[in-house]
């Protein structure tokens, strides 16, 4: 079996050839052996889990996207003046760092919810990432936007970095899990809260299919899912119904019942004693524009690609975006239509959106220049200089080799 065929069956994760083999490659490295077949042949669990770690990258930050967070308060808040001695069960999966559950819990500690009112699960494939996330302890690359004033009341300096303090750092139980292993029939109880995202993005389409169905079975009827921009649309084609937060992603099983009440959860949370992180301020809309042509999906997914880049040249994003989205449902690995989607995103004001479609394009194509650049940009401007030249340093060996192909032998 060809390693990304070994890895997509035992982890879901649609990998490119290039970027499985090269993890196979370190690891055949870190334990001087040189059989790539029997390697993969005898592959064990705890094996399989190391290999893992090469290809799973998990990067999040506190407060990403704070809408969301807003809305679990607005959420848990009314949950629990229905029912004030109830326990709000809430799953982040994946969970990365910690950056995710923590900041559920800053959210709610700030907002006055008591912490036995809630009970927050996270789960991760990577073992170091549950390590760091078990630990607790930041650098400033965790902390963005301008609002950081949950760091001085959550954390405490421990030279460059920020440790959390231990209260919310025992009110998250952290576990190593495979949503596509997960036994959603046989676990303890269903979650009315959900966050799973960035997660699909990586997914081939039936594999995205199953996580959503366990997902489904995972989450109370009138539950709250929590996705990432780019996977909204997934998770509508599967049984769920966005619900109309702007920025927070969120959504409802379709045919399940409202959460209730409707009129608490868009109001103010009643209990809040401080102001959320906000987002950056959107950019001011454009005017409208002509009706572009419409898309077929039919068509070749090159002559797509043509029109979608010159539809954003027009500044017809909408268009363009539908362009690419047109171009993945033919071919889902099509790392130029993600790196497209990325640069419509930054043009209508939506950097972090952007970000999460240029790392999935350097997740299919390792040596996409463009994307790298754009990443070593964004980096900077997050204020992580480190991460910004280690971009910057790979962008230059790809733009090196492009050099090299070009001279004639």
């Amino acid at each position: 079996m060809k390693p990304h065929d070994l890895l997509r069956e035992r982890t879901g994760l649609n990998l490119t050839a290039q970027v499985a083999e090269r993890a196979v490659a370190a690891r055949l490295v870190q334990l001087g052996l040189d059989n790539a077949q029997a390697y993969l042949a005898a592959i064990s669990p705890d094996e399989l889990k190391a290999l893992a770690e090469l290809v799973v990258v998990p990067e999040s930050w506190m407060f990403r996207d704070p809408e969301a967070f807003a809305a679990v308060v607005r959420f848990v808040s009314a949950r629990l003046a229905e029912v004030p001695d109830r326990v709000v069960r809430i799953l982040s999966l994946p969970c990365a760092g910690g950056e995710e559950p923590y900041s559920i819990a800053m959210a709610l500690a700030d907002a006055g919810v008591p912490p036995s009112a809630t009970l927050i699960a996270a789960v991760d494939l990577s073992e170091a990432a549950l390590a760091r996330a078990r630990q607790g302890r930041y650098t400033r690359n965790a902390f963005r936007g301008a609002d950081l004033s949950f760091r001085e009341r959550h954390f405490s300096a421990v030279g460059a970095e920020y440790q959390i303090n231990d209260a919310l750092r025992g009110q998250v139980s952290f576990s190593q899990g495979n949503l596509l292993a997960i036994d959603t029939y046989a676990s303890a109880g269903r979650y009315d809260i959900l966050f799973c995202r960035n997660l699909l993005i990586y997914f081939n389409d039936a594999t995205t299919a199953t996580a959503i169905s366990k997902l489904h079975h995972l989450l109370a009827d009138d539950g709250l899912l929590f996705a990432g921009y780019a996977e909204v649309p997934a998770f509508c084609r599967h049984g769920f119904s966005p619900l109309r937060t702007p920025g927070a992603f969120a959504l409802l099983k379709s045919s399940g019942a409202e959460p209730a009440p409707k009129a608490q959860l868009q109001a103010a949370p009643p209990r809040a004693t401080r102001a959320l992180p906000t987002a950056a301020p959107a950019a001011p809309a454009a005017r409208p524009r002509p009706a572009p042509p419409a898309v077929s999906e039919a068509a070749d997914p090159q002559l797509l690609l043509q029109q979608a880049s010159q539809l954003a040249d027009q500044g017809n994003y909408g268009a363009a975006a539908n362009a690419c989205q047109a171009v993945l449902a033919t071919d889902p690995d099509s790392a130029d239509a993600y790196y497209l989607l990325g640069l419509v995103s930054e043009c209508t004001g939506r950097p972090g959106v952007a970000g999460e479609y240029w790392r999935r394009c350097a997740y299919l194509q390792p040596d996409h220049y463009e994307a790298l650049c754009q990443l070593a940009l964004l980096a900077e401007t997050d204020g992580n200089a480190a991460q910004a030249e280690s971009l910057r340093q790979r962008a230059a060996r790809v733009f090196g080799r492009r050099d090299e192909r070009k001279v004639p032998r």
